[in-house]
């Protein structure tokens, strides 16, 4: 069956011409001195709340039109707190070493040609946005058509979040608009497809993006984009990047939630625990007693001190461990959405 699968879509995708490498990495961002941060620093950090802060060095120019036009609540913007989100993200260097990205790292930018129109600068188009870099391997496969599709159904949601999307694959503009037609057809709701799909023909951007290997591109019969998922946040900063093979689809619902936990993370200096929302459902609290009051909460970031925890989310509670170390500081649902509310 896999050799059936590759064979069509050899059928399909005739095999073209790589870029030169050189104009890939012109792409890239240059990277600044990696900061070393070891355990023992973060232990140090964490015990001392340290609250030094990097500034970001991006620089970006006006919004664009698709990007104002999308509905949206208020802009997500960092939070105040100075040993919280501001610290915990100036742990991760702005850029790498050898040319890769990793999180933290400022994503590389480049012109699009989109079934929206052309764009000179990936960057502007998500000015001061969140925004999920979204790839397929190929127009006109079932699994992408379905991924389009349950995509495009999340889209109201995640614009009324301030979150841009786009898509990108290997083929041609033109492609793309033809594909969409089926895409709309096979999807149950007949959704309108309202972000842009890229066409990256020369595989420039997949390639600055890690998701093709130039190295071995050549030799390849088939050089396809593999199932990639960047979320950007503001700062053009990657804060979470999901790779899958060709023959599964992606949960849409998984990467939605991760903008939900992203925002609230960016936004209120907090960490949201494995399962959430749906965790820390029955608890032991000090007295012996046990509380489902927890439902859906969140911790405090390691780095947020004992001071601004009282001041910021003075209900907060800590979970007793063996290890008697006051880390895992939980903060109720309704406590988040009250600091919110300030």
């Amino acid at each position: 069956i896999t050799s059936l699968f590759c064979s069509l879509w050899k059928v399909y995708l005739v095999k073209s011409t790589m870029p030169l490498l050189a104009a890939a990495r012109a792409l890239v961002t240059k990277a600044p001195v990696v900061r070393a941060f070891s355990r023992s620093t973060f232990v140090s950090t964490v015990s001392r709340s340290s609250s030094s802060v990097v500034g970001s060095s991006v620089h970006v120019a006006s919004s664009s039109p698709s990007a104002s036009s999308c509905p949206s609540r208020s802009m997500s913007t960092m939070d105040t707190m100075e040993t919280g989100t501001k610290t915990y993200m100036s742990l991760y260097p702005e850029g790498s070493t050898d040319g890769g990205i990793r999180l933290g790292n400022i994503v590389p930018d480049f012109p699009m040609d989109t079934t929206h129109g052309k764009f000179d600068s990936f960057h502007e188009w998500k000015k001061s946005k969140w925004a999920i870099l979204f790839s397929h391997p190929a127009d006109f496969t079932p699994v992408c058509t379905t991924e389009i599709g349950r995509l495009a159904l999340k889209y109201d949601y995640l614009a009324e979040r301030d979150c841009l999307v786009a898509t990108l694959s290997v083929d041609a503009v033109k492609s793309h608009h033809e594909w969409l037609n089926d895409v709309v057809a096979h999807c149950e709701n007949e959704v309108e497809i309202k972000f842009p799909i890229i066409g990256d023909q020369d595989r420039s951007i997949s390639t600055a993006y890690g998701m093709i290997d130039p190295g071995n591109s050549d030799s390849q019969d088939l050089p396809l984009t593999i199932r990639a998922v960047f979320i950007i946040n503001p700062e053009n900063k990657l804060m979470l990047s999901l790779n899958y093979p060709a023959c599964v689809g992606r949960n849409m619902d998984e990467i939605v939630r991760c903008v939900d936990a992203l925002q609230l993370s960016y936004e209120k200096s907090i960490a949201t625990p494995a399962n959430w929302p749906n965790n820390h459902e029955d608890i032991p609290m000090p007295d012996g007693t046990r509380s489902t009051e927890f439902k859906g909460s969140v911790f405090l970031l390691p780095t947020v001190s004992e001071e601004e925890a009282k001041e910021n989310y003075p209900g907060y509670h800590t979970c007793d461990v063996p290890s008697k170390i006051n880390y895992l500081r939980l903060v109720k649902k309704d406590e988040v959405e009250t600091k919110a509310a300030k």
